[in-house]
C-alpha cells in the first residue's frame, strides 16, 4: 500500500474489488475510482500509482513536538481578532505578543528559557493599543519591530541575554498611518528598510535609521490589505487584499506591475507569498467556502500553474515557505495539523508531502530561520506553535542513518549580513541575500546597536510623504549621510566654542578673586 499525494486518496492494487462510480480527484485532477464495500474509501486508478512514487528527498520529513519541559508555559496569548502569526523566532529569542491590560505588550524569551514563564516575567510594552504583528530583524537578531492599534510603528533593541526589566522605550516611533498598523515586515536584504500596512489601505516603507517614510503607496488599495510579502532580492512586493485581487507592486517606481482578480472567490481572507523562482503562491476560500491554494506566474496571471482544493475549515491558512528546500507549510488558525508541499517544476508542481497532526488548535504560529536549525539531526524546519496557555516547539525532520553534515539538505542560506545599506536600496539598487555555509552550524555574532539618528533633530514626527513628493526620495536618501555629518560638525564646533567662552569667563573670575583676596591679606 503506497500514499498518494493527494489529501484524499489512498493508492492500493485493484484486485477482485467491484469497482463503481469514477471520482476525480481534487488534488491531481487525475481519475480515481470509488470501490464498493471496500475499507479505504477511495482507490486510484494504476495510472496514477505510477505518478505516486515521485522521487523526492523530502517524502518521508515527520514532524515531532518536543517533551514538555521543553515548551513555554503560562503563557496569555493574545486574544486579539486578527490573522496574524502572533510569534516571531530567531535563533537567539522566540517573541510572542500576549493579552496586557491598558495597551499591547509582547514577551521576548531566549530560546533556553522553557518551562513555567512567571507572570512577573518583563515584557515590551510601549504601545498603548493591542500588538498586531511583530517582525525579527533579519540583519540584527536583537532588534524587532511591531505594529500596534494605536497607529504606530515601534522598532525595539532587546538586550543581548533578553529583558531583566520592562522595557517602554522604543529605538525610534514610526508614524505615518492614520489607522491600525496590522503588518510590519524587514526588506530581505537592505539594512534598516522596515515596510508596514495599515488599515488605512496604505504601504508605507521605512528608512529606520533615520525615521523617516520614504515611499508611501496609499493609492493602490481600496480595502483592507491582508498580507506583504517581499521577493527574494526585495526589489517588487506583492500583496493580498480584501477585494479579492492580488498585485504585484514595484515600491519605488510605485507602479503595479501585475494583478490578478478573483484570485480565490471566497471572502474569507487570502495569502499571497513570493517563492525563490519568482512565482507566486497563494491560499484563500472558493465560492463555496473550500480552503484553496494556487500557483501563479507573475508574468501571466490569467490562469494559475496549480489551483488545488482541500478542506471546508473556517481557518486561515498562514504559509510558510523554505527557499533552500522550496517547500510550504500551511498552518490553519484554529487548526490542529500542519500541511507540507513541496514546489517543483513537473505537475502537479504542488507535490502534497505529509500531515503533522496533534490533538490542540494552534493559536498563531511562528517559524525558525534556516540557521537557527539543528544540522547534526537533520533539523530543515522549527515551528513555535501557540496554544491558549503556552508554546510548544514542533521539529520537522528528515530521516537520515548517516551522523555526517547532509549537504543536500542545507545548500547555503541567507546569513544575517545585509548586502545593501538603506540608501543604496532607495537609490535603486538590488542584491541577492549573502549566503551562508550551515557545515560547521552557525554560531550567532555581536550584533551592533540600531543607532537612529534623525535629519531634523526638532522634528520627532516625521510625516510620511505622499507620492507626488517622494520623486527625489533617491536624492534626498544619498544627500542624507553628508547633511547628517555637517550638521553633527556644526554642533560639535559649537560645543567647543561655548566651552572655550566659559573658560575664559571663569579665568577672569579667577584672577578678579585673587586679586581680591590679596587686598584683604595686606
Amino acid at each position: 500500500m503506497q500514499q498518494c499525494v493527494t489529501l484524499h486518496c489512498v493508492a492500493v492494487v485493484l484486485g477482485d474489488s467491484k469497482v463503481t462510480s469514477p471520482w476525480l480527484c481534487p488534488l491531481t485532477s487525475s481519475r480515481c475510482l470509488r470501490v464498493a464495500d471496500h475499507p479505504l474509501p477511495f482507490l486510484c486508478s494504476t495510472d496514477t500509482m505510477r505518478r505516486v512514487v515521485r522521487q523526492s528527498k523530502f517524502r518521508h520529513v515527520f514532524g515531532q513536538a518536543v517533551k514538555n519541559d521543553q515548551c513555554y508555559d503560562d503563557i496569555r496569548v493574545s486574544r486579539v481578532t486578527w490573522d496574524s502569526s502572533f510569534c516571531a523566532v530567531n535563533p537567539r529569542f522566540v517573541a510572542i505578543i500576549v493579552d496586557a491590560s491598558g495597551g499591547g505588550a509582547f514577551l521576548v524569551l531566549p530560546l533556553h528559557k522553557t518551562g513555567r514563564i512567571d507572570k512577573s516575567y518583563p515584557t515590551v510594552c510601549g504601545h498603548t493599543g493591542p500588538v498586531l504583528d511583530i517582525d525579527w530583524c533579519p540583519h540584527n537578531d536583537q532588534v524587532i519591530a511591531s505594529g500596534s492599534e494605536d497607529c504606530t510603528v515601534m522598532v525595539w533593541q532587546i538586550p543581548e541575554n533578553g529583558l531583566t526589566l520592562s522595557l517602554t522605550e522604543p529605538v525610534v516611533v514610526l508614524e505615518g498611518h492614520s489607522k491600525r498598523v496590522g503588518i510590519v515586515a524587514w526588506h530581505p536584504t537592505a539594512r534598516n528598510v522596515l515596510l508596514s500596512a495599515g488599515c488605512d489601505n496604505a504601504i508605507i516603507i521605512w528608512n529606520v535609521g533615520t525615521g523617516e517614510a520614504l515611499i508611501n503607496l496609499d493609492d493602490m488599495h481600496v480595502d483592507v490589505i491582508y498580507n506583504v510579502s517581499w521577493n527574494r532580492n526585495g526589489s517588487l512586493i506583492c500583496t493580498a487584499s480584501k477585494d479579492k485581487k492580488v498585485r504585484i507592486i514595484d515600491p519605488r517606481k510605485q507602479e503595479i506591475i501585475a494583478e490578478k482578480e478573483k484570485t480565490h472567490e471566497g471572502a474569507r481572507p487570502m495569502r499571497a507569498i513570493f517563492l525563490a523562482d519568482g512565482n507566486i503562491f497563494t491560499t484563500g476560500f472558493s465560492r463555496m467556502s473550500e480552503r484553496q491554494l494556487a500557483l501563479w506566474n507573475p508574468k501571466n496571471m490569467e490562469e494559475p500553474i496549480a489551483l488545488h482544493e482541500m478542506d471546508t475549515s473556517n481557518g486561515v491558512l498562514l504559509p510558510f515557505y523554505d527557499p533552500d528546500t522550496n517547500i510550504i507549510y500551511l498552518c490553519g488558525k484554529g487548526d490542529s495539523s500542519i500541511r507540507y508541499f513541496e514546489i517543483t517544476d513537473e505537475s502537479p508542481y504542488v507535490h502534497y508531502l505529509n500531515t503533522f497532526s496533534s490533538k490542540e488548535p494552534q493559536r498563531g504560529m511562528g517559524f525558525m530561520p534556516k540557521r537557527g536549525l539543528d544540522v547534526n539531526k537533520c533539523e530543515i524546519a522549527r515551528f513555535f506553535k501557540l496554544h491558549e496557555r503556552k508554546c510548544e516547539p514542533i521539529i520537522m525532520t528528515v530521516p537520515r542513518k548517516s551522523d555526517l553534515f547532509q549537504d543536500d539538505l542545507y545548500p547555503d542560506t541567507a546569513g544575517p549580513e545585509a548586502a545593501l545599506e538603506a540608501e543604496e536600496w532607495f537609490e535603486g539598487k538590488n542584491a541577492d541575500p549573502l549566503l551562508i555555509s550551515l557545515k560547521h552550524g552557525y554560531i550567532p555574532g555581536k550584533n551592533r546597536d540600531l543607532k537612529v539618528v534623525k535629519k531634523n533633530i526638532l522634528d520627532n514626527k516625521p510625516a510620511a510623504n505622499k507620492k507626488s513628493d517622494l520623486i527625489s526620495a533617491p536624492k534626498k536618501a544619498a544627500d542624507a549621510s553628508d547633511t547628517q555629518n555637517e550638521a553633527k560638525l556644526d554642533e560639535i564646533l559649537k560645543e567647543l566654542k561655548s566651552i572655550k567662552d566659559t573658560i575664559t569667563n571663569q579665568d577672569e573670575r579667577i584672577s578678579k578673586l585673587e586679586q581680591q583676596m590679596a587686598k584683604i591679606a595686606d
